[in-house]
Order: C-alpha cells, then structure tokens, then sequence
C-alpha cells in the first residue's frame, strides 16, 4: 500500500510525503499504519475520521481532513491523504 499525505494551506503544498508499506491481511491496519507515520513525521495529531471521510475515502480512495477532524489548533487548510495505486 502506497499513501500519499500532504498539507494544503491556500491552495498550495506546503509538506507532503509518500509512505508505503508491505501489504498486511488487514486493509485497515495498513491504512492506519501510512497515516500515523505521515502525521508522526509532519508532527501533527492524527485526524479522526468523521462519516464524510470515511464515505469520500471509501468512494475515491482520497479524503480531506480540515478543522473538525482535529482537536489542536493548527496553521494549514487541509490534510489530505490518497491512495496511490500501483500499475
């Protein structure tokens, strides 16, 4: 599984970083596995992942996170995270 995660502050990137990681049984636990070493490595929570996220991620293999998906504070419009499939 290949993860591509980056910050967007006024419709520019700002950080961005590609994770990947041999795929395990669980699609899940993969999925969860990308995003914690991309907020670890961004130093940023780990957004919570509202119904909306979960239906647009499920749809598009894509979804952004904003404001309500986290509790702290933070200096940038999204977060977005998308799946990279491989050819």
């Amino acid at each position: 599984m290949k993860i591509w995660g980056r910050i967007v502050d006024k419709n520019k990137i700002i950080k961005d970083k590609v994770v990947q990681i041999k795929d395990e049984e669980d699609y899940q636990d993969s999925l969860k596995k990308c995003i914690y070493e991309i907020c670890r490595d961004f130093d940023m929570e780990r957004p919570y992942w509202l119904p909306s996220n979960v239906d647009e991620y499920n749809t598009r293999r894509k979804t952004i996170f904003t404001k309500d998906n986290f509790i702290d504070e933070f200096d940038f419009d999204k977060f977005v995270i998308e799946e990279i499939k491989e050819k």
